[in-house]
């Protein structure tokens, strides 16, 4: 059996997350949200999750975590880290996203700035938990598909268009931006 049949594919939706081994390849679409990976080189273990916004509304409360807003995305995706053993200073981490997608008639319309948030966020967790930040896509006014592979930590990202949804067709990676 080829190496090939032995990966596990899992294609991220906007609020979802996932950690796992070697075997895994971890994909998702980007507008104005973002994805961080966490990738530990020697255990070959990672995970990415998507989220849509920066943090809660103010007010807002859950008794559960939600990986809709970075905050709580990040929390989720640390836990995971974590119960590898190995402190989070081991692992690396690329940030992408943040795009600015909708037309400049709609973003004037706004009364926050979404791509913004979610970058500076990003950021700031990195920060706060003292990660290793290897690498950053961030911004522009396109979609981008990302894909992360868990066995080697490579992120791949290129712009994307409607047929990279995941029911589209399988992307060559020579066309891929490696981050």
């Amino acid at each position: 059996m080829s190496e090939a049949h032995l990966r596990t594919e899992v294609f991220l939706k906007p609020g979802e997350w996932y950690f796992g081994g070697a075997e895994t390849l971890i994909k998702t679409l980007l507008g104005s949200c973002v994805s961080i990976t966490l990738w530990h080189p020697r255990l070959k273990l990672g995970g990415m999750c998507h989220y849509l916004l920066s943090q809660r509304k103010n007010g807002e409360i859950s008794d559960t975590f939600s990986g809709r807003y970075a905050d709580e995305a990040m929390l989720l995706l640390v836990r995971e880290a974590l119960r590898s053993g190995r402190p989070l200073r081991e692992f690396q981490v690329k940030l992408i996203g943040g795009a600015s997608v909708l037309s400049s008639t709609e973003r004037d319309s706004q009364v926050t700035d979404v791509p913004g948030d979610n970058i500076a966020m990003a950021r700031l967790l990195a920060t706060q938990l003292g990660l290793n930040v290897q690498a950053e896509d961030f911004g522009g006014s396109g979609a981008r598909l990302v894909l992360f592979d868990v066995a080697c930590g490579d992120v791949w990202v290129r712009q994307s268009n409607e047929r990279d949804l995941p029911a589209g067709s399988r992307v060559s990676h020579r066309r891929w931006a490696s981050t």
